[in-house]
């Protein structure tokens, strides 16, 4: 029995080595990450609430952890619960509580007429980037990042990534207001359509790319006008609803690239800024069709959607 019990356990405990030198292989914390983790904790950007306690230091394994670790039940003071309780560093809790003030909370309004009240994300996680073993670790490992697969409303419709980036024209909106806002606050933003690791959510994180922190990183890039301002406000021209579908307006090139691999809108056929959509899925349909007109000179054709193909496999 013991020559059994022997047998099994050494290939067990050689696995177990393999998947440590996984972690550790040839990496190091950079300096940067407990510099800026201890900046925000002395500037008192993230302070313990009712929803948000701090937690014993996470170290290792590797390089693996975080300083100042807190734990997160709900955001927003306590107003939009989480499926699954958040463990992150004061950095990224700082961002995301800004980015759900200043973008996902304004835009969920403007496009559905409630709030979100429950967010599904995923948070820290020692692992590599994309989950792949032996590969660069991922910004999850420092509590770093955060992984959003799907919002509720307070009306009980959910909005998932995957579903809802090429859903109904408010599902599509509303996705990519959130995402451009991301864009604006973290260093690495990644949705549907960057590459094929990243179909069902958005991940944010706030990496260095660059010695001075200065390079980003926002995915896939798309043409999209937001409607939420700077400061968290609607523009002049937004309205609760989903504008009806009309031809864009000529602009000039927008500097976020071209529309995402799906063929969700199309660069070439002057089509509304929000995506096609076939048979809505929700309440949350396009806005009511207005009186007949005149076609436009050219019909969507899929077949000459700008594509553009991500090299990156990362986050």
């Amino acid at each position: 029995m013991w020559r059994s019990v022997l047998a099994f356990s050494i290939p067990a405990v050689f696995l177990a080595g393999l998947a440590g030198c996984a972690v550790n292989r040839f990496e190091a914390r950079a300096p940067w990450r407990d510099q800026a983790e201890s900046v925000c904790i002395a500037r008192g950007l993230v302070r313990p609430t009712a929803y948000v306690s701090l937690a014993k230091e996470i170290d290792g394994p590797g390089p693996c952890g975080i300083q100042q670790p807190f734990r997160i039940t709900r955001l927003g003071n306590g107003t939009v619960a989480l499926k699954q309780r958040m463990t992150l560093g004061c950095s990224a809790l700082a961002e995301a509580e800004a980015w759900l003030a200043d973008t996902i909370q304004p835009a969920a309004n403007l496009y559905f007429g409630v709030p979100v009240v429950e967010i599904n994300a995923g948070t820290y996680s020692c692992r590599g980037q994309n989950n792949q073993v032996g590969a660069k670790l991922s910004e999850h490992s420092y509590g770093n990042a955060i992984d959003i697969m799907s919002f509720k409303l307070a009306d009980d419709h959910v909005i998932t990534v995957k579903g809802g980036w090429r859903g109904t024209e408010a599902e599509q909106a509303f996705l990519r207001e959130v995402f451009t806002g991301a864009c604006a606050r973290f260093t690495t933003v990644l949705a549907p359509g960057s590459n094929v690791f990243h179909y069902d959510h958005i991940h944010v994180d706030l990496a260095r790319h660059d010695p001075r922190g200065l390079r980003r990183i926002c995915k896939p890039l798309i043409k999209f006008e937001p409607q939420i301002g700077a400061d968290g406000q609607p523009r002049q021209f937004a309205e609760p609803r989903p504008p009806v579908r009309q031809p864009a307006a000529p602009q000039a090139p927008i500097d976020q690239e071209t529309d995402d691999p799906y063929g969700a809108t199309s660069s070439r056929t002057g089509g509304s800024n929000y995506a096609r959509m076939s048979t809505p899925r929700s309440a949350y349909a396009a806005a009511p069709a207005e009186p007949p007109r005149a076609a436009p000179a050219a019909a969507d054709d899929p077949a000459s959607f700008d594509v553009e193909s991500s090299a990156h496999s990362i986050y």
